[in-house]
């Protein structure tokens, strides 16, 4: 089965080269040709872990071009994966699958025979069955059914670990315009995933609704973990770690994403937490709950930024250890440690940070307002306080003596990355959901 994925950027030039690496033969396409080079040449396009192994190890079968219509004419499933921005009201825009559509009834005019289109990218609930599939007719001069097949088809990854996600997936969710659709997409799923995952197949909107709904609840579960760290920061004796281990071993809760730290961020998360609320909205039903979440996940910068206030004794500047979303990706789009970056020094704090992967992202976020440490050693050296804003494992290494001053350093460790009975003998190390994060616990 020959395959063309439409869009080479974070997450498909991943897709494009997990199925390669399963023996499809694989086209890619993307209007922005350094990224079609990229592949051509043998060279991840983006940073992400594995990419370049598996590119690399699958050149005979993975290659692209600018021509998507080409790609689709040769091909007999097309997966499109492409951007959808937010609109003002937070809800998803896809004018960028739209115009991926002009290019595939482009190349689907040029072949004959059965083919399947595939959206990948997030959409809000409505848009497969209608814009989308109106678009694909008019662009191919077919009608979905007997010559035409189209999926919903949205990945459940994480940057940072999205071809590990890829190829050991929990759960499979294709929403089909008919089964003979589904049955090809399954199939393509049954070659390329390690494991056997479960696979839900349903109509359009279900599979959009379900998309957007697992994402709203893995959030509203971070923004209870981080509601707990709050209240265990102002009472003596309280552990949100022990808290939340005991609460996730329910079996009907879980203790997946049950971790008291930080707000999430990212390029999903947030946007599809708004996006949720935007549409109960928009059909008059109640997402209060939504709202909640987003609420209370925009105040975890202040609570950091309360710890640290709290602390402040003398001149220097302010260390942050960690910029990217989370580890293991350069990505700082609604960062917590840009985020609290930022915060700072419109408060007048001078701020010096390092992030393993993330500097220039986020210099260019903070438009070079903060000092960049040229490694996590010299963050530390240099800071008068330093606050753990993204768990980098490679923190870990930081030799003891970059903690050693003669007036003690404080760290706030919003992760626990650091064990006490280590960095703690030569440096406070605070760590956030617990009783003594406050100065002064508000109850006791």
């Amino acid at each position: 089965m020959k395959i063309s994925v439409i869009g080479l950027g974070k997450l498909g030039s991943p897709l494009a080269a997990v199925l390669a690496s399963k023996g499809f033969s694989v086209v890619g396409t993307d209007v922005y040709e350094p990224y079609v080079d990229s592949i051509n040449g043998g060279q991840a396009p983006v940073d992400e872990p594995r990419l370049q192994e598996l590119i690399e190890a699958n050149r005979d079968r993975l290659r692209a071009t600018m021509d998507a219509g080409a790609a689709v004419a040769e091909t007999d499933v097309t997966f499109i994966i492409v951007p959808t921005p937010s609109d003002e009201s937070g809800r998803f825009r896809n004018s960028y699958i739209l115009t991926a559509i002009e290019a595939v009834g482009a190349g689907l005019r040029k072949k004959n025979g059965y083919h399947v289109v595939v959206v990948t990218s997030t959409v809000m609930p409505g848009s497969t069955g209608g814009e989308i599939r109106a678009a694909l007719e008019v662009a191919s001069g077919r009608s979905v059914g007997e010559q035409l097949g189209l999926c919903y088809n949205p990945e459940f990854i994480a940057l940072g670990s999205v071809v590990r996600d890829m190829l050991s997936p929990d759960v499979i969710l294709i929403g089909e315009s008919d089964a003979k659709a589904g049955d090809v997409l399954e199939r393509i799923y049954q070659q390329s995933c390690d494991n056997k995952p479960a696979v839900h197949r349903m109509n359009f909107v279900n599979a959009e609704l379900t998309k957007i709904s697992v994402n709203t609840f893995v959030t509203t579960k971070i923004s209870y973990a981080n509601m707990l760290a709050d209240i265990c920061d102002r009472i003596a004796g309280a552990d949100v770690d022990v808290v939340t281990a005991a609460v996730g071993a329910d079996s009907r809760i879980g203790a997946k994403y049950l971790r008291g730290a930080i707000g999430y961020g990212g390029p999903c998360f947030p946007r599809d937490n708004v996006a949720f609320a935007a549409l109960a909205r928009t059909i008059g039903a109640r997402a209060e709950l939504a709202e909640a979440t987003d609420i209370v996940n925009r105040h975890q910068v202040e609570r950091v930024v309360g710890a640290i206030q709290a602390r402040v004794t003398h001149s220097g500047p302010i260390g942050i250890l960690g910029l990217s979303y989370k580890p293991d990706t350069a990505v700082v789009e609604q960062s917590q440690g840009v985020a609290l970056a930022g915060r700072l020094i419109a408060e007048g704090h001078e701020v010096i940070a390092y992030d393993p992967k993330a500097l220039d992202n986020a210099q260019a976020a903070l438009s070079g307002s903060m000092i960049a440490a040229a490694s996590a050693e010299e963050c530390v050296r240099r800071a008068s306080i330093v606050v753990v804003m993204t768990p980098w494992p490679e923190f870990r290494s930081i030799p003891l003596s970059a903690f050693t001053r003669p007036q003690r350093l404080i760290v706030i460790d919003c992760w626990r990355l650091f064990a006490r009975e280590e960095v703690g003998t030569v440096a406070d190390v605070i760590y956030l959901g617990q009783g003594a994060a406050l100065s002064r616990p508000t109850y006791a």
